[in-house]
């Protein structure tokens, strides 16, 4: 009777954790002689009998008859009198097969097998998971915030497995709470111990290149191709697509009317900028659209160092460079060339002085907020109106007057 409740009791684990019925028997099996190896010094002589659908099991020993008094091994012989006391008729040198009630095993050894039995199946739990996460590596996946660190936020899918988003993963702008749904890529699956720690990511540009495939059937169906993706996580991305199809725009196809198609992605990735361009092999003009929305004069163009110096007007200058500067980075980035702006201009124009010159007079902060909007220069400054830098930075008016005063007496003059 004992035997059954504890297969009984083991059997929960194949409802729990969905082990099919081989899998389950060999580990009962393996904890078993395990058990059976610590009690007798050696399972070879027995058999388990397992049926974990019907919670039972057998458990035999087999063992030889020798006459009394010569047992050597009390594990592999049996003396003829005890024999007989299972069956009268056994003679020397018959095989015996006698059942052993796990109650012979111990209490200890019976609460140390349930113990091991646990472990096992974790074991094998643990290898699925990460076999099955290994596999959707690069995937869209979507799972529940469970709880909220301050260095990640720990979210549970539908099957109870826990997926960890790192806080540098995340978009700047990201806030969740408990309950919130959560889409990112499973970008990696590490070991930690025997447990798999799944870790999740909203910064990878693997990330945005997933979502055009899930919201825009023309690249899920392959009719559009994306061929490279940059990013700057939260602020501004650049996507080179393709179509192997004249008849199909990409970028258009992309973007949809209005935006209506792109709009979902933005909004998934907190109101990142995405510039869509189409893809070419003609290095010149893919640098000219990767600078979009800058309209380039001219570029040259070095192959052996990977640079190019692109010569722009000097109202183009802020546009190619972009708030931050983000927009020059994610263009280099995306065609693989270092890319020098160079102003053009009258002679005159041409004369000009990098802002930091000026550092004994202009304080760091506020240099660095003029390169924010790619002013760089003494002149980029003075071609400004005001107002405009006002609007356009975080200066005071008076701050920013102060600054002009400076420039026109050190540079003007």
């Amino acid at each position: 009777m004992e035997n059954i409740a504890l297969i009984e009791s083991f059997s929960e684990f194949k409802d729990d954790k969905l082990i099919d019925r081989v899998t389950l028997m060999a580990i009962l099996e393996d904890v078993f002689r395990n058990a059976l190896k610590k009690k007798y010094g050696s399972d070879d002589n027995f058999d388990i009998i397992i049926n974990p659908d019907k919670g039972d099991m057998e458990i035999w020993r087999n063992r030889v008859v020798v006459a009394d008094g010569e047992v050597e091994d009390p594990n592999q012989e049996i003396s003829l009198s005890e024999a007989r006391k299972i069956e009268p008729d056994f003679e020397v040198g018959e095989d015996v097969s006698e059942e052993v009630k796990l109650i012979q095993l111990g209490r200890r050894a019976i609460l140390a097998l349930r113990q091991n039995l646990i472990s096992k199946i974790h074991e094998h739990d643990n290898t699925n998971l990460y076999k099955q996460f290994k596999d959707i590596i690069g995937d869209i996946y979507t799972a529940e915030v469970h709880h909220v660190r301050p260095k990640a936020v720990i979210l549970v899918d539908d099957d109870g497995n826990e997926i960890v988003l790192p806080k540098e993963k995340q978009i700047p702008s990201d806030f969740f709470r408990k309950g919130d749904n959560v889409r990112g890529i499973i970008e990696n699956v590490e070991l930690k111990g025997n447990k798999p720690q799944i870790i999740m990511s909203r910064t990878s540009e693997k990330f945005l290149e997933k979502l055009f495939e899930q919201e825009i059937p023309e690249v899920f169906d392959g009719l559009i191709t994306v061929k490279k993706v940059v990013r700057i996580p939260g602020e501004k991305a650049k996507v080179a697509v393709d179509s192997y199809d004249d008849r199909i725009d990409p970028v258009g196809a992309c973007v949809g009317m209005k935006g209506s198609r792109i709009h979902g992605i933005v909004r998934e990735l907190g109101n990142e900028n995405i510039d869509v361009i189409n893809y070419t092999n003609n290095t010149q003009l893919y640098i000219s659209r990767a600078l979009s929305p800058a309209k380039i004069s001219s570029i040259k163009i070095d192959e052996e160092s990977k640079r190019a110096e692109v010569f722009l007007k000097l109202e183009e200058v802020s546009k190619a460079i972009g708030r931050g500067g983000h927009n020059i980075k994610l263009a280099g980035l995306l065609t693989g060339y270092e890319l020098d702006v160079i102003r053009e201009g009258s002679p005159a124009e041409e004369e000009d002085v990098e802002l930091t010159e000026f550092s004994d007079e202009i304080e760091a902060w506020i240099i660095e907020e003029f390169a924010k909007i790619g002013l760089d220069t003494a002149r980029s400054v003075l071609n400004h109106d005001v107002q405009d830098l006002v609007r356009r930075t975080d200066l005071e008016e008076e701050t920013i007057m102060d600054v002009i005063r400076i420039l026109r007496e050190e540079f003007e003059e």
